[in-house]
């Protein structure tokens, strides 16, 4: 399984970027030890249109834009479920081994992601009840997958 992040807005250079690749690297190494074959992250420009229905229909479509056929779509989002590091991993353990082609995180600009967008979403993902700036919740969320990697490796990096 593939595993793709699709976030609108860029990371400049810096420790923001520094760590969310670091957390990517690692991921690499143990997770194609366990069937996975990569995590990329790719980026997308935030969108110029004066209303927020507009930004998030753009973006929306930029995002959609990226997606293969074959896949399962988790979106980010601050009303979705905080699901814990364990059930994070079983949730890609699983998919890895229904033989899912795809696995789509998606991070969406400041207005969040459209409706339609999240109503494809097989699974909406929180980070708590706080508001967390985008640059951090790609690196929190770089940061999951490379853990939900150790705990399916049985690798003592996550201490429950």
């Amino acid at each position: 399984m593939r595993l793709l992040v699709i976030a609108v807005g860029r990371l400049k250079q810096g420790p923001e970027r520094q760590l969310a690749e670091r957390y990517r690297e690692r991921f690499d190494d143990v997770g194609r030890k366990l069937g996975f074959r990569g995590l990329d992250v790719h980026e997308i420009s935030e969108s110029r249109a004066r209303d927020a229905a507009t930004r998030m229909a753009e973006e929306a479509a930029a995002i959609l834009a990226l997606i293969p056929e074959k896949h399962v779509l988790v979106a980010l989002d601050e009303r979705g479920e905080n699901v814990d590091s364990s059930a994070f991993a079983g949730y890609l353990g699983r998919w890895r081994d229904q033989s899912v082609a795809n696995t789509i995180f998606v991070i969406g600009g400041a207005d969040g992601l459209s409706p339609d967008l999240q109503r494809k979403a097989k699974l909406r993902v929180a980070f708590g009840a706080a508001t967390w700036p985008h640059q951090m919740v790609r690196v929190m969320l770089l940061e999951q997958i490379y853990r939900a990697a150790t705990i399916l490796a049985d690798h003592p990096y996550h201490r429950a």
